[in-house]
Order: C-alpha cells, then sequence, then structure tokens
C-alpha cells in the first residue's frame, strides 16, 4: 500500500518529511504495545486491525501485528495525511 501511494504521488515522501523508524524491540507487537506507542485505546487499534488497514495476525483471541508493517502502514497514514492537506491548501 505504502508503495502504491509514493508512485502515484506528484512528490515522493523522502521529499516531505522524514521516516518514522519504530524503535521497539519485538518483530512483533501486541494491540497494547500498538495502543501505547501511539497513545491510543485498544478499541481504535482493533478496528483498524479487523477493517484490514492495518495488517495484522489473529492468534486464537490475540492480534499480533509486524513491526515492519506497523512502521509502513505508520508512514502510509502520515503521507495521506500531508496529501490530503495539500490538495486543500
Amino acid at each position: 500500500m505504502y508503495g502504491a501511494l509514493v508512485a502515484t504521488a506528484r512528490w515522493s515522501y523522502s521529499e516531505v518529511v522524514e521516516r518514522i523508524v519504530v524503535t521497539v524491540d519485538k518483530d512483533w507487537l501486541s494491540v497494547a504495545d500498538v495502543c501505547e506507542y501511539l497513545d491510543v485505546s485498544p478499541f481504535v487499534v482493533t478496528r483498524v486491525l479487523r477493517s484490514g488497514e492495518l495488517p495484522g495476525v489473529k492468534i486464537g483471541r490475540e492480534w499480533r501485528i509486524a513491526r515492519l508493517d506497523f512502521e509502513d502502514w505508520l508512514n502510509a497514514q502520515r503521507f495521506e495525511s500531508r496529501s490530503r492537506a495539500a490538495d486543500r491548501g
């Protein structure tokens, strides 16, 4: 998803803002880890996981998110937000 956004943009993501790097010592994050990182509720995180917007794996009743998928998703969200702001401005 992130690569497709950059390919269709008039300017590249790196020209706009420095990429966010998630510095967590785990390869797989729990919902609680993502909540702590973003300072949001578990409801918000599980909603984007269930919608498929944020890639994750459900193991039993628990979700796990690959750190690199989370990082890509976070940067894509930031890019989309800046693109919308630029289109309005």
